[in-house]
């Protein structure tokens, strides 16, 4: 009997419309329907997880799509315990569709007697069951090799060089990348490369954690139209701020491109009254609804890439492949056209 005819999804409930979207698209793909399969994931009354799973996946190649965005706890056991019943159920492999990878900002001992909780997680992960992880964006790239499984780290970048080349295809040659601090030049260098950009840093001092006390900006933004880029957007304070700074260093226009919309507390009200004229955030965080009636936020969507990924690996073709626009370019026809 032949095993892991087609790749097979199960859901978890921190992002369903993602999951549903990469069901849709691989149905596109594969000319039949996919969707994720019949499993109940519910908590008792004192909050524990109880999942159960409707369909055989005997010998199955299994894909867990969950987010461990906020609740983290909460989303993280679920797919703990998604893969505990999984591999009970003798899936031959599980892999794990984390779009959003929390407690990836532990991922050092900043101060003495902290915990790297990246690593931590990690462990979980692997001793649950999961055979290969597939997560878009860590926050740190040397978490992967917090693990001892595969591990494939998708960029949102070639999604928004597409996004920037065909919303600003009149202001390409004004257009400036900006890193929001020093740890963040490579990120923001990839994506200044990919749309022929230069590259600026705002350079910040903190007095203590989540409170910035100077900014700095190195080099010339004057008349430009600036895009700052990053990983992750929780309150949006440093956000703002920088994009305040860039304005008062000369820049005409402030938008930013951030990955992970965490949006936590004010952030929606502060980016609504700040100077940026957008922020593009991906659907990796299912948005609420306060970020879907914001004005100045928008979001792209990572299903066409997450489902060409899964697909890869199902067949055992490259991930990287999709690092490049003439691989890219086509998943996402029908949402951009060329510069």
């Amino acid at each position: 009997m032949p095993a892991m005819t087609e790749p097979k999804l199960i859901a978890g409930n921190a992002n369903r419309p993602l999951a549903n979207a990469i069901a849709r698209r691989m149905s596109m793909h594969r000319g039949m329907n996919v969707a994720p399969i019949e499993a109940r994931v519910e908590r008792f009354n004192d909050q524990e997880i109880f999942v159960e799973v409707y369909e055989n996946v005997r010998g199955e190649d299994m894909f867990i799509i969950q987010s461990t965005s906020n609740p983290a706890n909460d989303n993280l056991m679920e797919l703990l315990i998604m893969t505990d019943a999984l591999k009970r159920s003798s899936a031959q492999r599980i892999t794990a569709v984390i779009p959003y990878f929390g407690y990836a900002r532990q991922d050092r001992r900043a101060k003495a007697r902290t915990p790297i909780s990246a690593k931590l997680v990690a462990n979980l992960l692997t001793e649950a069951g999961v055979d290969r992880v597939l997560t878009l964006d860590l926050h740190a790239a040397q978490i992967q090799g917090f693990f001892d499984i595969p591990v494939d780290n998708l960029y949102a970048a070639p999604v928004f060089a597409l996004d920037i080349k065909h919303n600003f295809r009149d202001q390409m040659d004004n257009l400036m990348v900006i890193s929001p601090d020093v740890g963040g030049v490579a990120r923001a260098r990839d994506l200044a490369q990919r749309i022929g950009a230069p590259l600026a840093i705002v350079d910040k001092r903190r007095e203590k954690a989540g409170e910035v006390a100077e900014m700095t900006v190195i080099g010339d933004v004057t008349g430009k139209t600036c895009i700052i880029v990053d990983d992750i957007c929780d309150t949006a304070g440093t956000l703002c701020k920088a994009a305040e700074v860039l304005i008062q260093h000369g820049a005409v226009e402030v938008h930013a491109y951030i990955t992970h919309g965490v949006l936590s507390g004010p952030a929606v009200e502060r980016v609504q009254k700040s100077v940026m004229k957008s922020l593009v955030i991906t659907d990796s965080i299912e948005p609420p609804e306060n970020v879907k009636a914001a004005s100045n936020i928008r979001i792209v969507p990572m299903a066409p890439m997450f489902a060409q990924a899964i697909l890869n690996i199902w067949n055992g073709t490259s991930v990287s492949s999709l690092f490049e626009l003439d691989t890219l370019g086509p998943i996402y026809e029908g949402l951009y056209t060329s510069a």
